[in-house]
């Protein structure tokens, strides 16, 4: 008896271990069980407010849970980063963030977190070439008559960006370097906020992505003159790639990934991912990302870690090339 006693007692133990590590996996298929919310670096109305919100309401109806998204702009996309890096590991905080803030702004700002190791890749969620845009009012018709103006008054002209380190201001101080000319950076809080001075006639041009300029772009208020990728946009199919445009060199990109608070659980991550690859197979989430002259993003995992790393490498040496200063921040 005593023995069948021992016997009994040892499957009770084992049945409740099995139990508790069947429980693991649960508790992951429960989450989430209250509100996300996902924090965008720039002003409400440009490309990453744009998709964070295609992005928010895409999870919220597959979780059956709200998703507020939260802007807060400033310091080169790195206070909604920083917030991110810090909020508790629980999955519940998410962070649409672009090069800027995960590749740029470290080599510019001291920032309170290390932005490879306190934020999580999810995955690449697009890539949007950058593109040189003008008011569809300003009488510079071409790259070379911008560059032409530059060459006769240095300094007079004025490109807008969306703040000091973003790849707009990388861009237009790649461009003054191959260009041998010179414009004045004017940095804003976001893109949506320099568009209104561009349109007015305060700034020359902005270097801006395709994700926030094709908006203006198509409503008639932007004139392009040249995207700054290998290939011709297929929404702007008449627009030339600066290299066409007669200027080499300068071919930039902004891509945008989902991120989550650095360790979180395995099976968090793991639910975002798969989450995240089924949301961009959507036909209307493609077909709103290519309209916005991008590239649905296919990377995710280990696959979007090494292309942060890698892009975090190669803006380093791009900013001490250009030799880009954070006066201003």
């Amino acid at each position: 008896m005593q023995t069948f006693s021992r016997r009994r007692a040892a499957l009770s133990l084992a049945a409740f271990a099995l139990t508790a590590a069947a429980g693991t996996p649960a508790l992951a298929q429960a989450w989430p069980d209250k509100p996300l919310r996902i924090l965008v670096g720039a002003s409400p109305g440009g490309g990453t407010d744009i998709l964070a919100r295609m992005l928010g309401e895409k999870l919220a109806a597959d979780f059956k849970q709200s998703v507020v998204i939260e802007n807060r702009p400033g310091a080169s996309n790195t206070i909604a980063a920083e917030i991110t890096a810090k909020a508790p590991a629980d999955g519940y905080t998410l962070l649409l963030a672009t090069n800027t803030a995960q590749a740029i702004a470290p080599h510019l700002l001291k920032l309170k977190f290390d932005p490879l190791k306190d934020l999580q890749p999810i995955g690449l969620v697009a890539v949007m070439p950058n593109v040189l845009v003008v008011s569809a009012n300003s009488p510079y018709k071409s790259v070379k008559d911008v560059a032409a103006a530059m060459a006769q008054n240095p300094g007079a002209l004025k490109y807008a960006s969306s703040g000091i380190g973003s790849t707009q201001h990388i861009a237009g101080e790649a461009f003054n370097l191959a260009t041998g000319t010179k414009a004045i950076h004017i940095p804003y809080k976001g893109s949506a906020q320099a568009h209104v001075d561009i349109i007015g006639g305060d700034v020359t041009m902005m270097f801006d992505s395709t994700s926030s300029a094709m908006g203006q772009i198509k409503a008639g208020k932007f004139r392009a003159l040249a995207v700054m990728s290998e290939r011709r946009s297929a929404e702007m199919p008449d627009v030339p790639t600066m290299s066409e445009a007669g200027v080499k060199g300068v071919d930039v990109a902004t891509w945008y990934g989902l991120f989550v608070t650095g360790n979180t659980p395995k099976p968090v991550v793991e639910q975002l991912t798969a989450e995240l690859v089924k949301v961009l197979k959507l036909p209307d989430v493609q077909a709103r990302i290519k309209g916005m002259g991008g590239d649905v993003g296919t990377l995710t995992g280990d696959q979007f870690a090494d292309m942060n790393k890698q892009e975090f490498d190669r803006f380093r040496k791009l900013v001490k090339d250009a030799n880009i200063k954070a006066e201003g921040m």
